[in-house]
């Protein structure tokens, strides 16, 4: 029995095409896996470190000490992704953060209402990642094409941000909440998908991205809930 070139290209292309598939599915779920594992542990570790903060009262770091350290730590994550030295930049920058969440939660907590709001907004938290993840996970859509509009609206948050701080303006500081909030739950769906889809496949450099995106997003509902019970 012979074959022909086309019969033969016909024959090979597509087992070809089912095993690089099969290859992508198996190193997308060791990516999502490693990321999910080590994002358990930088979270618990971050908490440890924001009860610490609450529980000795230690002092908020300052605007310029923050953006110091966390974009320096975050250099180092880039830095040292692919060695040992990028989970010790891991934890340094999630340990940082949850230094600097300390002070955060010490001011809701002494608001009116103050363990419910935190809790609310952690409970807030909690559900919106488990819901954007598993709808991600089942239906395994790409987002890749937020990419871009995500980045420009978090510079322009940022922005906004420091203005709403220096100018005292609370409106704008809600605005800028609500804002972040959205953009960190696109974050989450964005980075996710990158994860399922094969366009990630580093889980440090995963993992830090989607610690930001919860860490922002529970920061900003935590600054929308503790304004509601302030006015009560």
């Amino acid at each position: 029995m012979r074959f022909n070139s086309q019969q033969l290209t016909e024959r090979t292309y597509p087992a070809n095409s089912a095993g690089l598939d099969m290859l992508q599915a198996a190193s997308g779920n060791k990516v999502l896996r490693n990321t999910y594992a080590l994002l358990s542990m930088t979270l618990l570790f971050s908490a440890a470190v924001a009860t610490s903060a609450v529980s000795n009262q230690w002092p908020a770091p300052g605007i310029i000490l923050t953006l110091l350290g966390y974009f320096g730590l975050l250099f180092a994550v880039h830095k040292f992704q692919n060695s040992a030295w990028g989970l010790a930049a891991v934890f340094a920058l999630t340990g940082f953060m949850g230094y600097t969440l300390g002070p955060l939660l010490t001011h809701a907590l002494n608001l009116p209402g103050g363990g419910q709001t935190v809790s609310l907004a952690l409970a807030a938290t909690g559900a919106t990642f488990m819901a954007l993840s598993a709808y991600v996970l089942v239906t395994k859509r790409d987002f890749s094409f937020m990419g871009g509009f995500l980045f420009c609206g978090m510079v322009i948050a940022l922005v906004a941000g420091l203005a709403a701080m220096f100018f005292e303006l609370t409106a704008l500081s809600l605005a800028v909440s609500a804002m972040v909030a959205m953009l960190s739950a696109g974050m989450i769906l964005f980075e996710t998908s990158r994860i399922v889809n094969g366009g990630e496949n580093n889980y440090v450099l995963a993992t830090v991205s989607l610690y930001v995106s919860i860490f922002n997003l529970f920061t900003s509902l935590l600054s929308l809930f503790g304004f509601g019970s302030s006015n009560e």
